[in-house]
C-alpha cells in the first residue's frame, strides 16, 4: 500500500563526494567502500539520506561527470558488488541514497561517441550528438558563436571536417536529445540503477538538455553561462525538455506503485527566475530541483527575505517544497564565501555559515548538506597550479572559478595529512593536498566539542526531526528592525538572524532552543541565529 508520507518532502540530504570522503585502499582517492565505513558517522549526524557525486567508469576529465558507462562502477571507486553493499547497510541503517546521473553529455570515451568518430556525416551514430558542419569557405569556422561554460568555443572539430558540440569540455560531448534513442537508452539507465534499490537521482545539468533545433548563433556568445543569471537561452531551459521529465517521472512512479516506496527526482536547474524554476516541479514532473537563489544571496537581511518569498509563493505554490542548499561541490565553502577582508574575516566567516545553517534547517521543506559543511571547513585557497585538476584552471588559465578548493578530502582524525582520509598503505597521499590547519576541523575532534559546528548541524536535525513545526509547511515572517529576520514556524517557534555586527533585541522571550552561537536571554547577538520555542 502507498503511504500518504512523501519522505523526500522535508529530507536532509548529504551531499557525499566520494573521491573526497574516505578512502578505503591507500590510493589516495575515496571510493564506496569508504562510504560504506562512514554511513554511522552519517546517521549519528542524523540526515535522511546521501547524494552520490558520479562513479560510474570515467576518464574523469571533469572528476566523473564524463561519464564513459552508465551502467558500472570505475574500478577507482569499486565494484556493482561493493555498490550493492553501500545500498544494503545504507537501507539497514534508514538512509536514502540518491545517484548522481548525467543527461547532459557523456564522456567522448562513451561507446556511442567514439562510434559517432567513427562514422560518417549525417550517419545515425552522429545524430546521438550535435554534430555540424562549420562556416566559412572550408568549413574552419564553428556552426556557430557559443562558447562552453568551461573556457572556451563550446565546438570542436574533426577529423573529416564537422564539428561536434560541447557545451563544457571538449571531454563532454552533449548528447542530441532530439534522437529517440538517446531517450530509450536513458530509460534502461534509470530501471537499471532503479532495479538495485535506489531511492532516486540527482540529475545534473536538468535544464540543459535540449538545444534550440537551428544552433543559432548566440546574442551574446561570452556570457558566463555557469552564472544563473546569463545562461545562453538557446542552449538551456528549451520547453522540450519537460517532456523528458514527465516521462522520468512516470519510470519513478511505476516502481513506486510497485511496492510503495517513493523513488525521486531532484534536478540541477539553473534559471532566472523562481516562477521558471517552478515549471520544473509541476507535479507530474521532477519532485525538486535546488533553489540555488539562497547560495547566491549576499549576507543581507532584506536579500534573505525577498529570496525565501519568491520561492515560497512560486515553488512550494505548485505543490512541491523547496529544496534548499547553501553549498555544493561547485561553490566556496560558506565559511569563506561570508568572510569579509578584514582581520576578523575569517571569525566572522564562521558565525555567519553558523546562523546561515541554522536558519536553513528551518525554513520549510528539504534541505541539503555539501560534505564538510557540518565541520565548518573553510575553502582551501591557497593550492600551488602543479595540483589543480578542475577543468576550468585547465582550459582558462585562470583561478577565478576553479572548484578544487571546496573538494580537497575531509579530515577524519589526527594531526597531520592524511587525517585519517586514507590509509593502509604508507606514505599514501590525498589526491588533493590537504593544510596543515585541517587538524582543527577533524572529525575526531569536532564530535568531542560540543560548540562545534557538526554539534550544531546535529542539533538542528534532531529537533527539526522532533518538531512538527519545523520540515514541511509555511513560515510568517515578523516585523523585525533592520537588519533582522524573523518569522514563525507552526504553533510558536521562532527563527531568527541577526545579520548585523551590533547586538539587537531577541523577537522572542526566554532562553533558545538553539542558537548558532552565545544568545542570552533577551538579545539576538551580531551574526547569530536561534530558535525559540513558546510565546512570542
Amino acid at each position: 500500500m502507498l503511504s500518504k508520507y512523501h519522505w523526500w518532502r522535508d529530507a536532509v540530504i548529504y551531499q557525499v563526494y566520494v573521491r573526497s570522503f574516505l578512502d578505503s585502499t591507500g590510493d589516495g582517492i575515496g571510493d564506496l567502500a569508504g562510504v560504506r565505513a562512514g554511513l554511522p558517522y552519517l546517521k549519528k549526524l542524523g540526515v535522511d539520506g546521501i547524494w552520490l557525486s558520479p562513479f560510474y567508469p570515467s576518464p574523469q576529465h571533469d572528476h566523473g561527470y564524463d561519464v564513459a558507462d552508465y551502467c558500472d562502477v570505475d574500478p577507482l571507486f569499486g565494484d556493482l558488488a561493493e555498490f550493492d553493499l553501500l545500498m544494503g547497510a545504507a537501507h539497514r541503517l534508514g538512509i536514502k541514497v540518491l545517484l548522481d546521473i548525467v543527461p547532459n553529455h557523456c564522456s567522448s570515451e562513451h561507446p556511442w561517441f567514439r562510434e559517432a568518430l567513427d562514422g560518417a556525416p549525417g550517419s545515425p551514430a552522429r545524430a546521438r550528438f550535435h554534430f555540424a558542419d562549420g562556416r566559412g569557405p572550408d568549413g574552419g569556422e564553428p556552426p556557430n558563436n557559443w562558447h562552453a561554460m568551461f573556457g572556451g568555443p563550446a565546438w570542436t572539430r574533426v577529423g573529416d571536417g564537422q564539428w561536434y558540440l560541447h557545451m563544457f569540455t571538449p571531454e563532454q560531448p552533449d548528447w542530441n536529445w532530439r534522437t529517440p534513442e538517446v531517450a530509450a537508452e536513458f530509460d534502461r539507465v534509470l530501471r537499471f540503477w532503479l532495479d538495485r534499490g535506489v531511492d532516486g537521482f540527482r540529475i545534473d545539468v536538468a535544464a540543459g538538455l535540449y538545444k534550440h533545433p537551428g544552433l543559432p548563433d548566440s546574442d551574446d556568445p561570452e556570457a558566463d553561462a555557469r552564472t544563473r543569471d546569463s545562461v545562453n537561452p538557446l542552449a538551456w531551459n528549451q520547453p522540450e525538455v519537460h517532456e523528458v521529465w514527465r516521462q522520468w517521472r512516470a519510470t519513478c512512479e511505476e516502481y513506486t506503485a510497485r511496492d510503495g516506496r517513493e523513488r525521486l527526482l531532484v534536478g540541477e536547474v539553473s534559471v532566472p527566475t523562481a516562477r521558471e524554476h517552478a515549471l520544473y516541479v509541476r507535479p507530474d514532473e521532477l519532485h525538486q530541483a535546488f533553489f540555488f537563489d539562497l547560495l547566491g544571496a549576499p549576507w543581507d537581511a532584506d536579500a534573505f527575505r525577498k529570496v525565501i518569498s519568491e520561492a515560497m509563493q512560486d515553488i512550494a505554490g505548485t505543490g512541491s517544497t523547496v529544496t534548499w542548499v547553501l553549498n555544493n561541490h561547485d561553490q566556496v565553502r560558506t565559511v569563506t564565501r561570508y568572510c569579509e577582508p578584514a582581520p576578523e574575516g575569517s571569525r566572522l566567516g564562521a558565525a555567519r555559515a553558523r546562523a546561515a545553517a541554522l536558519l536553513m534547517l528551518a525554513l520549510p521543506g528539504a534541505a541539503y548538506i555539501y560534505q564538510g559543511e557540518e565541520l565548518g571547513l573553510p575553502e582551501v585557497v591557497d593550492l600551488p597550479d602543479d595540483v589543480l585538476t578542475d577543468p576550468i584552471f585547465r582550459r582558462t588559465g585562470s583561478r577565478a572559478r576553479v572548484r578544487d578548493g571546496c573538494r580537497v578530502p575531509l579530515p577524519w582524525s589526527g594531526q597531520a595529512s592524511p587525517f585519517g582520509f586514507t590509509s593502509g598503505v604508507e606514505g599514501a597521499k590525498p589526491w588533493l593536498p590537504q593544510p596543515d590547519y585541517f587538524a582543527e576541523y577533524a572529525t575526531d575532534r569536532a564530535l568531542a566539542d560540543t560548540r562545534s559546528f557538526w554539534h550544531l548541524y546535529r542539533d538542528g536535525l534532531q529537533l527539526r526531526a522532533s518538531l512538527p513545526q519545523l520540515g514541511e509547511g509555511t513560515l510568517q515572517f515578523l516585523d523585525t528592525p533592520p537588519g533582522v529576520l524573523a518569522f514563525t514556524r507552526g504553533d510558536g517557534l521562532v527563527c531568527a538572524v541577526n545579520f548585523g555586527t551590533a547586538p539587537m533585541p531577541a523577537p522572542a522571550s526566554g532562553t533558545p532552543l538553539l542558537s548558532s552561537g552565545p544568545c542570552p536571554a533577551g538579545v539576538l547577538p551580531g551574526a547569530t541565529a536561534a530558535w525559540w520555542l513558546g510565546d512570542l
